[in-house]
């Protein structure tokens, strides 16, 4: 009876985490739906707004990267409101965000601002809304995989952060279902003037359901920790352990961590230079690559390479499907195979994929050649970088300044995604698919930096590896002052 008991209280401690997980990895999808969106409306966008006021392919860059700018803001404060807020109220606030900008970067005409030029007024209005909703996709990216390790066992940390990155390319490979939807059967004059805007509105049903849903879930047991509400922390660590005395163990553990520095503020630099300039890189990294040209640019990539409007839209809905598909061998392989192989492996894929790329458009090769590389290069990046990056920034940086590293790391890296993405419209015009050989040399410079400088993190603690950089630190002191 004892063991059957066990089982039944192992299994409802299961289907709790899964549960909370699944709500929070709703950020994800929302994350990969508000940033993916864009590629089936930009064409349109670029007719409707940017053609109208003469403006060229800079202009046309910055809008459809402006969201960015918000993801810039929205890291840079997510530190700051999770632990003023907490994580949990946090992600409610980017829920309200992504709903605004939802309806009103659709229908920008809600608000107006008095301008003579009414198409000025469209495109200023359509891109304050996608700078909102971008702040909600900085806070959301940035605090989503914080509150999932914070909730998660370690055993299990990897794989369940690993299904919030999952839920990313979900989000961008139903938006190119959506879109392809949306545009089938439909003239390209009645798409350049409605259909952009069902495109983007249709974000509001899942920021909605993100919105409800986050009612129902907890605080993470550390945030509550560190404001001393020890009793709410050891009944969550309860739920998700399944055991009084691990709860307790682990909680003794986070009161050590967060009292064995000194009370009152702590310096980022606390625990060295080290670990910050890590978990940065492993951000700006994984934006360099150029994943996100792809995800934004898709369907002008493949009309170029001569596909038509649908044919291109349907060629991006594959391209989304392979993102599910190998986040979700990530998984399976994130908590037993490692970060840094999985890493070091995806880099050198991106890196043959993307420099063929380059070789095959030098000879004017376009087609289904090309395409198979394009999507083995999703294929890698989702396999490694997709997914990985986001499990070990979640992870490297200790307790106590975890929120204020996450802020600057993933503030850099949505600054990081702007320069990429903002910049492609021009380079494309100046060196046409060549300038994928560019992202490859990245990813072998990302391939030398996983090798030599990051440490791996499988298997432990988020108070282990705490223990780590303290320990790292102080040896790094010792052999200054010697």
């Amino acid at each position: 009876m004892k063991v059957h008991s066990e089982i039944n209280n192992k299994r409802q401690n299961n289907r709790y985490i899964i549960t909370v997980v699944l709500t929070v990895a709703l950020a994800g999808l929302l994350f990969g739906y508000d940033t993916a969106v864009i590629s089936g409306a930009e064409q349109s966008i670029q007719k409707y707004l940017i053609d109208g006021l003469g403006l060229g392919s800079f202009a046309h860059g910055v809008t459809v990267s402006s969201a960015l700018l918000g993801c810039v803001l929205g890291g840079m404060i997510s530190g700051f409101l999770a632990n003023k807020i907490g994580r949990k109220n946090t992600l409610i606030l980017a829920a309200i965000l992504f709903l605004i900008s939802a309806l009103g970067s659709a229908y920008p005409e809600l608000l107006f601002f008095t301008i003579d030029n009414p198409t000025f007024n469209l495109l200023l209005m359509f891109n304050l809304y996608r700078i909102l909703g971008g702040i909600g996709v900085g806070m959301a990216s940035a605090i989503a995989p914080v509150y999932i390790s914070e909730i998660t066992p370690k055993q299990s940390r990897g794989k369940f952060v690993a299904l919030y990155t999952l839920s990313i390319g979900i989000g961008a490979g139903l938006v190119y279902v959506v879109n392809l939807m949306i545009v089938t059967g439909q003239s390209s004059a009645w798409i350049d003037d409605i259909g952009w805007r069902y495109m983007i509105a249709s974000e509001t049903v899942p920021a909605l359901l993100f919105f409800v849903l986050l009612f129902f879930v907890p605080e993470t047991p550390r945030y509550l920790s560190s404001k001393k509400d020890y009793n709410k922390a050891f009944v969550i660590l309860e739920k998700v352990n399944g055991s009084k005395q691990k709860a307790q163990e682990i909680l003794d553990e986070i009161k050590y961590s967060l009292n064995k520095q000194a009370t009152g503020k702590i310096s980022i630099f606390a625990y060295g230079k080290l670990v910050i300039f890590i978990g940065i890189s492993i951000a700006i990294l994984q934006q360099l690559i150029g994943i996100n040209v792809i995800l934004y640019y898709a369907p002008r990539i493949f009309e170029e390479m001569g596909a038509g409007q649908a044919a291109s839209m349907f060629q991006t809905v594959i391209v989304g499907t392979v993102n599910v598909i190998f986040m979700a061998l990530a998984i399976l392989f994130v908590d037993s195979w490692g970060r840094k192989p999985l890493l070091i492996g995806g880099s050198i894929g991106c890196a043959i994929s993307l420099f063929s790329v380059s070789a095959l458009a030098s000879f004017d090769i376009f087609g289904i050649t090309t395409l198979v590389f394009i999507l083995l290069y999703v294929a890698c990046f989702q396999m490694s970088w997709g997914v990985v990056t986001w499990v070990l920034v979640s992870e490297i940086f200790p307790n106590r300044i975890r929120g204020q590293a996450m802020s600057i790391a993933v503030a850099l890296h949505w600054l990081a995604n702007l320069t990429i993405s903002s910049t492609f419209p021009p380079l494309n015009e100046l060196f046409g698919a060549m300038i994928f050989s560019i992202y490859g040399f990245i990813s072998l410079l990302a391939m030398f930096f996983i090798w030599k400088m990051v440490p791996e993190t499988k298997g432990k603690t988020l108070e282990e590896l705490e223990e780590i950089w303290r320990k790292e630190n102080n040896e790094s002191k010792e052999v200054i002052e010697a």
